[in-house]
This record gives structure tokens, sequence and C-alpha cells, in this order.
């Protein structure tokens, strides 16, 4: 039963659940399908724009909905494309009240709007199902390289984010009040996926969620499906934004998907007319997981999403070089090549 709605073995249903009220006492209401299969099996829960203005996971779901890649043969797939219907109205991350659902689950009956929101959304929509792959984007002027999170010291969660496909996994148990760590904790394997910047529905991103959605329900037997191998698989623990010691404009030199040196200068600062003002260096050997796209940046102004990786980097290195031109991951560091200007370090000459 989800939402107060029992759906029969073999039937598909279009619910409305209600979560709030707008000021003319309207009932906000968010849209889910609900695919049953004619055999028992997990009920599986994807879940698109906690943050209102995160649409790559809503362009996920609807392309699942719109263009469907399998047939599902056994359990239950749930999909709500928008969650917060509120944010999402407002082309914003937040609620009305300005508070973040992704930091008020499980919610209270009788706290704050969004508490409240969050209270309707995890009894009605998470409790209910088995597992949960929740998707996300980076935040206000933040691309994301695609990258699978989750809490890697829970066998299922890892089996779970291992099955999705991804090639960087970033461990992480989740801050407080997540859909992601309440739903675990209660005993709900949840991962989440990082991918693409809000306000965008970005095809590479889309293309990403389709394959990990199909891999995991090839992998719980819910669809006939071979699953896509990663070319690599790198398990991250540690990570750190690297921010600029200068103001002015950004030359990067390394971009999402790149695995950096320690040392290997990251990006270039430098003045409106050009002038060298500070260089930005790795820190650590790792992985570049995100970058802002501003342009221009302030002192302390965070420039790339550095993830250290347990793996050795000579493997990963070995991989990255012998990944073929048309596979996705290639196609995915074209695309953020595209979004923001990666160049080779002193590829330009800084006027004196």
């Amino acid at each position: 039963m989800v939402g107060g709605v029992t759906v029969a073995a073999g039937e598909t249903r279009d619910l409305s659940i209600r979560a709030s009220q707008s000021f003319s006492g309207a009932d906000v209401s968010i849209p889910a399908r609900v695919i049953r299969a004619a055999k028992a099996g997990p009920v599986v829960l994807l879940t698109g724009a906690v943050h209102g203005d995160e649409l790559n996971g809503t362009g996920i779901i609807r392309d699942l909905l719109l263009h469907p890649p399998f047939e599902l043969t056994a359990g239950t797939l749930v999909m709500a494309p928008v969650v917060n219907l509120l944010g999402f109205d407002r082309q914003s991350r937040y609620l009305p009240d300005r508070r973040d659902l992704n930091r008020s689950f499980p919610g209270s009956a009788e706290g704050s709007l969004t508490r409240r929101y969050a209270h309707a959304v995890f009894h009605q929509l998470v409790a209910p199902c088995d597992l949960i792959i929740d998707l996300h984007t980076g935040g206000g002027r933040r691309t994301n390289f695609p990258n699978v999170r989750a809490n890697m010291a829970d066998p299922e969660i890892a089996e779970l984010a291992r099955a999705f496909g991804s090639e960087i996994i970033f461990d992480h148990a989740g801050g407080s009040g997540t859909l992601r760590r309440t739903a675990s904790e209660r005993g709900i394997p949840t991962i989440l996926l990082e991918g693409g910047e809000v306000l965008k529905v970005e095809p590479s991103i889309v293309e990403v969620g389709v394959r990990g959605v199909t891999n995991v329900l090839a992998s719980l037997d819910m669809i006939a499906a071979d699953p896509a191998e990663p070319l690599f698989r790198a398990e991250v623990d540690r990570s750190m934004w690297i921010r600029s010691d200068a103001g002015g404009m950004l030359r990067f030199h390394a971009g999402p998907g790149d695995l950096v040196a320690e040392g290997q200068p990251l990006a270039s600062v430098s003045t409106l007319l050009g002038s060298l003002c500070g260089e930005v260096l790795a820190p650590a050997a790792g992985l570049v997981m995100g970058a802002t796209t501003l342009p221009s940046v302030k002192p302390g102004d965070p420039i790339l999403h550095l993830g250290m990786t347990r793996e050795d980097d000579a493997s990963i290195r070995w991989a990255l070089d012998h990944i073929p031109e048309d596979s996705l991951y290639a196609r995915l560091r074209r695309a953020f090549a595209e979004s923001i200007v990666i160049e080779p370090p002193g590829s330009a000459a800084d006027p004196a």
C-alpha cells in the first residue's frame, strides 16, 4: 500500500499523495506511478527533486516513464519525479518556510511546514518501500560528476551501491535528517545518485541514471537484463573542496571525472585583463568529483571537489587512459568540459 492505496498484482496506477495545502486551501499532492508485477518481489522507490531545483532526477524518472527500457517481471516500482512540489513550483531548493526538506526527515505531524511535509512523504511514500534510489544534483552554481553516495559499512547498502554500476562511490552515511540516512536507519536500504547541476535536465546524467536503475532492478531479478559493468570502480572515503586564495577569473586545468596527482595544477586565477593572480594546486591525489560553474571567484570560494580513493591511483589511471572514446564515462567528461573551460596549464600566456 503506497499513499494509502493498494495496487493489485499486475496493475499500474497513478497516485496523488497529499503532502500539504496551498494558501487557497487546495491540496498539494505528489504525483507517483506504481507499477506492480504479477510476481512478488521487492518494492523499489525512485525519488526526484527532494530539493525542488534539482531536476536531473526528475528527468531520469520521466525518461523511465516515457521510454521504459524494461518490463517489470517481479516486485513493485514506485516512481515520484518531484517530491518537493512546493520548492519545484518556486524553482527553489527549499520549501516556502526556507527550510531544507532533505534535513527534515522523518518529519513531524505537528511541526513546521517542512517537517509536516517530510512526515507526509516519509509515512506515505517512503515507509511502504523496501529500498530507495534518491536522485540529486549539485547545489546552486556547482556541478557533480555522477557518483553514488552510500553507507558502505552496511552490507545491504553496499551491495545496492555497487549494483548501480557507477565508477565512483562516495562512502558516506549522509547528514542527519536526510532521506537517505533516515530511511536506512529505519531498515530501508537507500543510496543516492549525485549528478550534474540544478535547474537542468542533462542528457548524459539522465543516461547514467537510467542505466543505474536498470542495473539495480536486474540485480534484484525484477527485470530480465544484463547489468552494465562500470569501466572501473573507485570508492571514495574522504573528500574536500579546494578553495581559491585569490579573486579573479578562473581557468580550469582539470575537470570533473579527472584523476589528479598531488601538486598538480587544478586552476589558474587571473585579473579581468589576464594577469595571473594565483594558481590552485592539488593538495592530494584524487578524483575530481565536482566543480563550481561560476567563472569568477573571491578568496575562499570553492573551485573543485576532490575525492580521495581507497584504490591504487595507478590502476585508476590505467583505466582512464584506456577508456573507449564512445563510452559513457568519456562522453560525460567531454560534456563537463563543454560547460566549463578546461585548458592545460600554461596554455595561454599571462600578460605581465
